[in-house]
């Protein structure tokens, strides 16, 4: 009597993707030497020209939005479509010079909701 084989098994991947439309990351400017400080229009420019610089005419086209800048501590959140993420953000990382002077851009936090940049719970104080 012939032996049934066992049915084999079948193994399905699942990848799941966000379904958020837009990724926000909170991001910081660091200029070393000091000196003049971008304006919100200047540091869309250098957002803009970081993507051009590492991904093209291609990257410089991708929408970028400055939700909110301040100039004092040259922090920003910027909002980007969800499959451009790592694009912008492998762009910034490696942007080393502002108008001749070195820079970095530190990413603090990135979330695919906006509400969560609202606070950060390293800097919670409890009463």
């Amino acid at each position: 009597m012939a032996r049934a084989e066992p049915p084999a098994a079948t193994f399905e991947r699942r990848v799941l993707r966000s379904a958020a439309e837009h990724h926000y990351l909170r991001v910081r400017l660091e200029l070393p030497d000091g000196g003049a400080r971008p304006s919100v229009a200047q540091f869309k420019q250098l957002v803009v020209s970081a993507l051009r610089e590492l991904h093209g005419e291609v990257g410089a086209a991708l929408p970028v939005d400055v939700l909110t800048y301040e100039e004092k501590t040259l922090s920003a959140i910027l909002r980007v479509i969800s499959s451009g993420v790592v694009k912008l953000w492998s762009a910034l990382t490696l942007l080393g010079v502002y108008q001749n002077r070195r820079c970095a851009f530190r990413v603090l936090q990135t979330s695919p909701f906006l509400l969560a940049l609202s606070g950060n719970s390293r800097e919670l104080v409890l009463d």
